[in-house]
């Protein structure tokens, strides 16, 4: 008589499972993705590149003369 208890008992709180699950909203919808800023980085990199640039053709001309 009392494994019947516990059975029943198990059987209801698992059959309210789906339930509780159906129960929930929806996701909501993905966002619109932003633009992914390059403006800071872009503009540290082509001061790197020109910066680089600079001291490789004065190492370059100093070497010629």
């Amino acid at each position: 008589m009392k494994h019947i208890k516990e059975i029943l008992l198990a059987g209801f709180i698992l059959g309210c499972l789906p339930i509780t699950a159906w129960g929930q909203a929806p996701p909501p919808p993905p966002a619109k993705p932003e633009q992914t800023p390059i403006d800071g980085g872009l503009f540290l990199l082509t001061a790197a590149g020109g910066g680089y640039a600079v001291t490789k053709l004065k190492k370059r001309n100093l070497r010629n003369e």
